[in-house]
């Protein structure tokens, strides 16, 4: 085997979309700045019981783990940072208020999430602490929205769920906790035949709700079809009425709902949205209400947050990160070495000639160069 060879579903990013990620990435972290979120960076590996508490059976599928050296301890390579996040929140920070933190890392998973997915995800995203109203949702799904218009994404839509339908569904049926994984993964994939046997023992007000959350998807209207066909239970018409308040929150997306996109609906405590573009067919970003989350660090709080793989981001943003340089000769003057410099510190991209060797500027539009006049050197257009 080729020692260059990576590991599969592993790759470098090449000049051209390691500049468009970082571009990318200092554009949204610069719009949660103004929307008040602070940056915090968590480490990339944590002791296996930290990283993995309370955050479910999948997150620990996907995590790499090894052994420390130091301690005998293990020790995992984080596959999600929102629960760092929310450990930094309890643990370290311990507020009484709202607290806005927002991240910005590599992620590691021991397998990719689709065929031609990485397993190594740059997950950006923001989380809202210590309001358990729904204006921090609404605040998290219009910080979201916005991000994804700055990165130049047109036709969004926002997909919206709610985990308290299935939660009140599965309380009043008091079923076993194995059935109900089943019911959700037949939820999941929309599998009405699977649903059936699956359901045939529950009470028949149950079962009939069961049954219709496949059906129970399209436009933001479909919420009152759902109000007519599922049970009048105080958690399913609360949880309803969250859906449709947010939904006439947000701008800038087209809004749908669909009642049995369950994924994460073992991490997520209230609402879940999704956002679709037409030039994928998964979700691009995904987020929700966790309040349960930071219980297992010691103090339970109302959170809510989203995150973007903002490698994927970069492959569907139309965005160019090509930048506008200045080219410059290589000559033993010192008028030119200060022009270059002033240029430098203006913040001019200015590129100059190595004798001998053609420049290779696939990152770089010179469309400007530095020519001599007299004992002065200017900047011209480029012919």
């Amino acid at each position: 085997m080729s020692t260059w060879l990576l590991p599969e579903n592993i790759a470098d990013l090449l000049p051209s979309e390691a500049r468009k990620l970082e571009e990318l990435r200092r554009r949204l972290l610069d719009r949660f700045r103004v929307y008040g979120y602070e940056l915090v960076m968590p480490p990339l590996l944590e002791y296996l019981e930290s990283l993995l508490t309370g955050a479910g059976q999948d997150l620990g599928l996907r995590t790499f783990k090894l052994v420390d050296q130091l301690s005998g301890r293990t020790m995992g390579l984080r596959a999600d940072m929102t629960p760092q996040v929310s450990r930094i929140d309890a643990h370290l920070l311990n507020r009484q208020g709202i607290t806005r933190l927002c991240y910005a890392g590599s992620v590691l998973h021991t397998r990719p999430a689709g065929l031609h997915a990485t397993r190594e995800p740059y997950q950006i995203g923001a989380e809202l602490y210590g309001h358990e109203g729904l204006e921090a949702d609404a605040e998290i799904q219009q910080l979201m929205l916005d991000s994804l218009a700055l990165a130049g994404l047109s036709r969004l839509r926002l997909d919206l769920c709610h985990v308290g339908v299935v939660q009140a569904l599965f309380a009043e049926a008091k079923a076993p906790a194995p059935l109900e994984d089943k019911i959700l993964s037949a939820l999941a994939s929309k599998n009405r035949s699977q649903l059936l046997p699956l359901t045939a023992a529950l009470p028949v007000l149950i079962r009939d709700a069961l049954l219709a959350l496949p059906q129970l998807y399209g436009a933001a209207s479909m919420l009152e079809v759902a109000r007519a066909r599922l049970p009048a239970l105080p958690a399913i018409t609360r949880a309803l009425d969250e859906l449709s308040f947010l939904a006439q929150q947000a701008m800038g997306a087209e809004v749908t709902v669909d009642l049995a996109d369950l994924r994460g609906y073992a991490y997520h405590s209230g609402v879940m949205f999704s956002v679709y573009v037409d030039q994928a067919s998964n979700a691009i970003a995904r987020g929700g209400r966790y309040d349960k989350v930071g219980a297992v660090y010691g103090r339970e709080r109302a959170a809510t947050g989203f995150s973007v793989d903002l490698r994927e981001l970069v492959t569907l943003s139309p965005l160019t990160a090509r930048s506008s340089a200045i080219f410059a000769p290589w000559r033993q003057d010192t008028a030119l070495r200060e022009k270059i410099a002033a240029l430098r510190e203006r913040g001019e991209i200015v590129i100059q000639a190595l004798p001998g060797h053609a420049e290779d500027l696939d990152e770089f539009a010179c469309d400007r160069i530095l020519v001599q006049h007299g004992d002065q050197w200017q900047v011209e257009a480029k012919e």
